[in-house]
């Protein structure tokens, strides 16, 4: 993986000033990453679902963030084991309607644990026959399934007729199975969230599954290329609101997503920031690793405040 021909040179094409300096001038707060413990992968925005919600935009044959191959991967999972990473994350659209996905996962399950995000539908119903595989490799797999509400007519409202039986089947049987299994879901404004939790563990019981199984929480982060109204993150902030020990919690201080843009494999420097090429750190993982990340992206402000992360770990 050169980078020196694929890189951008930012310099020449960043707005600076945006970049370094919040619209009334003060230094803008940002992350220095110090390790990569966790290599997330974009598997492509195609997905078998047209929510319209979908922080990706994800849709039957988007080809905004292209679908990836074994050969795509393999190179970066590779320097991401020199650099000592400790579990590979992959996230879309929908994993499963890549065609190599599952290829793909017994590779690098050779080398660390992995976690998929998943809508948990068809696609995943369609290969758990070629998904059961995956626990004979060496390290262990992990599912995250997406299911808005634990109201049935809530959740078919944005994902489509069927989907939330679907998604609590793919879970019980990836239970089944012996993987473990988590479930992210959508939060609400000012929500009761242990009554919310109350009514998802009812459902674990109805389909069969751990009443501990963890529940991620996220707000609603908005369709890619949104510009939202948030307060600006300033040097200040960080140092004011952030210890040194709570800033190495942010995702963006351990972590990297690999994404498949016009052709080319790119290194971001969050999961939630692909709709912004100011976070496209060049092709190269370990030089990734030195670059400060501005906290200038709306999505940002939900780590800051609330402490958001797509991670398990």
């Amino acid at each position: 993986m050169n980078s020196t021909a694929a890189r951008r040179i930012y310099p020449l094409e960043r707005d600076l000033h945006n970049w370094l300096y919040t619209p009334s001038g003060e230094p803008r707060g940002y992350i220095q990453p110090h390790s990569l413990e966790e290599l997330w992968f974009h598997t492509g925005t195609a997905c078998n679902l047209a929510c319209p919600f979908c922080l990706e935009g994800s849709k039957p044959g988007d080809n905004r963030l292209q679908r990836m191959t074994l050969a795509d991967v393999k190179p970066y999972i590779d320097a991401a084991v020199q650099l000592n990473v400790q579990q590979f994350s992959f996230t879309g659209g929908e994993p499963f309607i890549v065609k190599s996905m599952v290829s793909i996962l017994q590779y690098a399950l050779q080398h660390k644990p992995c976690l998929v995000l998943t809508n948990g539908t068809l696609p995943v119903l369609r290969r758990m026959h070629q998904i059961q595989t995956l626990s004979e490799q060496p390290h262990t797999v992990a599912f995250r399934i997406s299911i808005d509400y634990p109201d049935a007519d809530r959740h078919n409202a944005g994902r489509g007729p069927g989907t939330f039986e679907q998604a609590w089947q793919g879970m019980r049987q990836l239970h089944q199975l012996g993987f473990k299994v988590s479930l992210a879901r959508q939060m609400d404004n000012g929500e009761d969230t242990a009554a919310v939790d109350a009514e998802f563990k009812k459902l674990f019981e109805q389909y069969e599954l751990p009443l501990d199984t963890t529940i991620v929480a996220f707000p609603d982060f908005a369709v890619p290329g949104s510009i939202l109204e948030v307060p600006h993150i300033t040097k200040q902030c960080m140092v004011q609101y952030h210890s040194e020990d709570s800033r190495r919690q942010f995702m963006c201080a351990n972590s990297k997503m690999i994404v498949k843009k016009d052709g080319q494999m790119r290194v971001y420097s969050c999961t939630l920031v692909d709709d912004d090429d100011d976070y496209d750190q060049g092709s190269d993982l370990a030089e990734s690793l030195v670059e400060k990340v501005m906290l200038k992206h709306h999505r940002c402000y939900s780590c800051f405040a609330y402490g958001a992360s797509c991670s398990e770990r």
